[in-house]
């Protein structure tokens, strides 16, 4: 019986470390893409979402990370998300607005090539 205290003290304590909100996990998500951790932050900008839908900071960092995985079409979509939440938040229209400058020239490319 002394073994499973142990035990259980452990799972207890990871536990408490893990990111239960939706605000949790955007913080969380924001540390490990700042260390380049991209496939952690988009699990913690996807599960910020979930827990959240209305949540635009995580989308507006959801839409990052995609754009930073090369999946545009729906970094597109989470921006626009993001925007229809909170219409007047500069910080997220000009993640939008330097995200489509960067598509524009990606398809502009892409129809140069033959």
């Amino acid at each position: 019986m002394h073994v499973a205290a142990p035990i259980l003290s452990l799972v207890l304590a990871a536990s408490a470390l893990t990111p239960s909100t939706s605000e949790e996990e955007t913080r969380f998500g924001i540390v490990v893409a700042r260390q380049g951790l991209w496939q952690e932050a988009l699990f913690r900008f996807e599960k910020a979402v979930q827990l959240d839908p209305d949540n635009a900071s995580a989308l507006n960092n959801l839409a990052i990370t995609l754009e930073q995985q090369g999946e545009f079409e729906r970094a597109n979509k989470a921006y626009e998300r993001a925007l229809k939440l909170k219409p007047g938040d500069a910080y997220i229209q000009q993640n939008y607005d330097l995200f489509r400058e960067a598509d524009d020239k990606r398809n502009r490319k892409s129809k140069k090539k033959p």
